[in-house]
């Protein structure tokens, strides 16, 4: 068992030594948790009113009507994950920068609606390009942290859970011969990796990711009350029946009774 346990631990040590010289954290343990921080940049873009953070990579259109605000943030390609990491949850604190970090600033707490693209005109200051970690946050979240003529502070950040009120939300938008819902207020955490639907006349139908979290399916759903299987990326799958009724209509929201 002693043997064992010395070519457990050379091994966890092999992992860990190759996971931090590729830059990677890791994790080892059924009760692995992402609490560690790690290490990025931010800037933000718009102005306090926030109108320029609106319309997003994520599809979320409207921030304030779909109870995401000014909490928000677009993320570098690194962390963007082709738009997988929208509606995952962060928090986030200004660290080594005392002329422009506030005092006892703490940390806040925000979403991810946004892709900040990468430019690749040659500059020093892109720092949103790959393989960068940055947070272009609303300027209502960045001047909790930092003056705003800071214009770029170091950051730590990780990922926390998202704290939802209601049920898991479903936008419905398309033709009759083509179905699309974005998903949102998603909780715990807020990442969809994988949406299915059922029709009141179908069995379980896989729908594919268009963009950000627009999911869709090449299906005539019309007439059909709806019932949504919805998965995040901590591995936990979310049902919610009969969430729109037969007489469901484009551009309107449906709301499930239960969230993660």
């Amino acid at each position: 068992m002693a043997k064992f346990q010395n070519l457990f631990t050379w091994a966890v040590s092999v992992i860990t030594l190759l996971a931090q010289a590729m830059g990677k954290k890791i994790t080892i343990g059924a009760n692995a948790a992402d609490n560690d921080w790690d290490n990025a940049h931010a800037t933000f873009y718009g102005d306090m009113g926030g109108a320029e953070t609106m319309q997003g990579a994520c599809g979320y259109g409207d921030l304030f009507q779909q109870g995401y605000g000014l909490e928000t943030t677009a993320l570098s390609t690194a962390l963007f994950n082709n738009g997988l990491s929208c509606g995952a949850c962060f928090e986030v604190m200004c660290v080594d920068d005392p002329q422009w970090c506030i005092p006892n600033s703490g940390t806040i707490k925000i979403t991810a609606t946004n892709f900040c693209p990468p430019n690749w005109d040659p500059a020093p200051d892109h720092w949103c390009n790959p393989p960068m970690k940055h947070f272009d946050l609303s300027m209502a979240m960045f001047t909790k942290l930092a003056q705003a003529k800071a214009g770029i502070i170091p950051i730590k950040y990780r990922r926390v859970p998202c704290s939802k009120k209601g049920g898991v939300k479903f936008l419905l938008k398309g033709n009759p011969f083509w179905l699309a819902v974005l998903v949102y207020n998603v909780g715990r955490a807020g990442d969809v990796t994988s949406v299915r639907i059922r029709g009141s006349k179908t069995d379980w139908l896989q729908m594919s990711r268009n963009w950000g979290q627009i999911w869709q399916i090449g299906s005539n759903m019309v007439g059909q009350s709806l019932s949504f299987q919805v998965t995040t990326s901590d591995g936990r799958t979310l049902k919610s029946d009969n969430v729109a009724p037969g007489d469901w209509q484009f551009g309107q929201t449906y709301e499930g009774k239960n969230n993660f």
